[in-house]
């Protein structure tokens, strides 16, 4: 196989990866609001605690491995999307000083939880908007960023902002459905439905959007051969959104959160679809971007000695921390 497209794979996994994990704790961060109460909301903190900040390793990787086989498009993408990117780390910065002093504080609690809900609800919107500014274009001449530094500051990338906020949100509420009991678990459940109601409202806005706002993104959609492998995908996304209805009606606890996760890939395949061969959407190819071949297949062996380690410590922090968490759980 093409170690350029080799590579390409690795990124797109390892975003994937982040986005299903990051995105659960980011989202209880976001729905953290409609549970005033300290007990409940320590519920919720515990759910997470052993396992958030290594969700965070994914975004590490992914940064990486940009920079180490894609140099050209990491050089575009980080002088683009500077601000965004600043935007979202100070998000993060102030998020994960929350998580780690709301459990000491007293008479700051209220702050460090105000902390916790904004960094969450910022480095979501900033990831989305990051996503939206992506996918609508970056200007590229000679290989180098040929555009305003507020270029990203269109309807388009704060409307996938606040998509993504849904899609962060319902992820949020599946993983507290599967981790959570009795009223919790119960009130988590009347947040599912609605949830994914507007998670769909927001898939279909952007797949109108996305061609009448791109005329390759259309002629790929519908004038290529690319629009066989497009056709199962609404239909997918129709028989996933029965089915969480119906797991919704039953109280099931895992379906849920495993159908969110199905959402978010059939919508993830879709992008990816959309964008193919390009590195930066009609500017740049993955191989006018990639590094030398040497480089791709001397970095690819230490990707291949340190994804597996990830993947295996990632598992085992989960395995671990199995099952149901308890009022007087502490990480």
């Amino acid at each position: 196989m093409d170690v350029t497209v080799i590579w390409a794979a690795i990124i797109a996994l390892g975003l994937f990866i982040y986005v299903a994990l990051d995105g659960f704790d980011l989202g209880i961060g976001l729905i953290f609001p409609f549970f005033p109460l300290d007990a409940e909301r320590d519920l919720m903190m515990h759910s997470i605690a052993p396992v958030w900040d290594g969700n965070e390793t994914w975004l590490v990787l992914g940064g990486a491995a940009l920079f180490a086989a894609f140099p050209t498009v990491y050089s575009v993408a980080l002088s683009a999307l500077y601000l965004p990117i600043v935007f979202m780390l100070v998000c993060l910065i102030f998020r994960g000083v929350s998580f780690e002093i709301r459990e000491k504080a007293n008479r700051t609690r209220n702050l460090w939880n105000l902390a916790f809900i904004g960094g969450s609800a910022g480095a979501t919107f900033f990831q989305g908007t990051i996503l939206g500014s992506y996918l609508h274009g970056i200007p590229v001449s000679n290989g180098v960023f040929s555009g305003d530094p507020f270029f990203w500051v269109t309807p388009f990338s704060f409307f996938t902002g606040m998509g993504l906020m849904a899609t962060y949100a319902l992820l949020g509420a599946t993983f507290l459905v599967l981790k959570t009991e009795g009223d919790l678990q119960r009130r988590m459940h009347r947040l599912v439905w609605p949830l994914t109601l507007v998670l769909l409202v927001f898939i279909v806005a952007v797949t109108v959007w996305t061609p009448l706002a791109d005329s390759q993104v259309a002629s790929r959609w519908f004038d290529s051969s690319f629009r066989i492998r497009l056709h199962p995908v609404p239909v997918l996304v129709a028989i996933v959104a029965v089915l969480m209805f119906k797991a919704v009606v039953q109280r099931r606890d895992s379906a849920p959160f495993i159908l969110a996760l199905l959402l978010v890939l059939l919508g993830y395949i879709g992008l990816l679809v959309s964008i193919w061969p390009f590195a930066i959407p009609n500017s740049m190819t993955l191989w006018e971007g990639a590094a030398p071949h040497s480089s791709l297949t001397f970095t690819l062996i230490g990707a291949v000695i340190i994804i597996p380690i990830i993947l295996a410590y990632t598992t085992a922090g989960y395995w671990v921390f199995r099952g149901k968490v308890h009022r007087g759980t502490h990480d």
